[in-house]
């Protein structure tokens, strides 16, 4: 039998498992990311971790594939990390730094593309050689998956879709520094964002206007229960939804469109919603593009990861 690691390194935890060949997740854990110190004791402890559960259930290294890791930056294909700013990290061989702590093959990638393939492949696109992922929370990330395989680019910045830009005449900046991104009206934020200036432009009656401090869920809650001001807000989110999610399928034609995230818990109306002026928007030859939401959720960068490793090591 050959195993392998799938680890998920976020700025708060780092999420490892361990599988065999056929993708099935045999156990799971959590350690903390120690970021002090630029994050120097951050592949140590991934290893120790790793080492220490090799040797606590007997399993020698001959019987695994190797690591794979999702990490919070651009990893390029040779796995030189480009700057991860919330873990302190500057550029070095991610690869080369974690195999020579655990004797093990590496391969690591962007944790969005990561958290994309493992969807891909054991998620909300079961199956799919071709997907397009979008990741709606705070932020919006996600994934191109191409012939089963993360679209990377040459910097490593492959997949960063939640920074097209929608809205070019916009007077807010991004947190990216650009103006008008997807991330401006897709996200959490976004919503509420959209929501705000909507209510400011009208006087329509709204349980919204009675909320202090308005989240995304809110809205969302408000046009389920029919309230018309919500509904006109979400309608104006799902248009900028599928007018970026076609210009991305303009270029890649995949077999289905998968959303995760906090926003993605809204369900059915998201998906119908989005999909709505996706029709409208995307090139009559793609219509046929499936939607469907993420179904893994905080074990899709796991599991991407190690498709990461299998795949390389074939």
């Amino acid at each position: 039998m050959q195993y392998g690691f799938g680890v998920d390194l976020g700025g708060t935890t780092v999420k490892l498992a361990f599988f065999d060949r056929e993708g099935n997740m045999l156990s799971k854990w959590e350690i903390p990311t120690v970021t002090e110190n630029s994050g120097s004791q951050i592949l140590p402890d991934i290893a120790a971790a790793v080492n220490g559960y090799l040797a606590e259930k007997g399993i020698p290294k001959d019987q695994v594939i190797g690591i794979g890791i999702g990490v919070p930056g651009p990893v390029d294909g040779k796995g030189v990390v480009n700057r991860c700013v919330n873990l302190g990290w500057g550029v070095f061989n991610i690869h080369e730094e974690l195999s020579a702590l655990t004797d093990l093959p590496v391969k690591a990638g962007n944790d969005a593309n990561v958290a994309a393939l493992g969807e891909a492949w054991k998620g909300g696109g079961n199956g799919c050689e071709n997907m397009i992922m979008a990741t709606l929370g705070t932020g919006v990330g996600g994934g191109i998956i191409v012939g089963g395989k993360p679209v990377e680019g040459v910097h490593g910045a492959g997949g960063e879709i939640g920074h097209l830009v929608l809205e070019p005449k916009e007077t807010e900046p991004c947190g990216c520094g650009k103006y008008g991104c997807v991330e401006q009206y897709c996200s959490a934020t976004g919503v509420v964002r959209v929501a705000k200036r909507h209510m400011a432009a009208c006087d329509t009656e709204s349980v919204l206007r009675s909320i202090e401090n308005l989240t995304c869920k809110d809205v969302f809650d408000a046009g389920k229960a029919g309230d018309a001001l919500a509904l006109e807000i979400l309608e104006q989110v799902y248009d900028y939804m599928g007018q970026f999610l076609a210009n991305i399928c303009c270029v890649t034609d995949p077999e289905i469109v998968v959303l995760g995230g906090g926003v993605s818990k809204a369900g059915q109306p998201l998906l119908d919603g989005a999909k709505r002026y996706f029709d409208k928007y995307i090139f009559h030859a793609s219509r046929g593009i499936r939607f469907a939401l993420a179904s893994l959720g905080n074990d899709a960068g796991a599991y991407g990861a190690f498709k990461l490793v299998l795949d390389a090591r074939g």
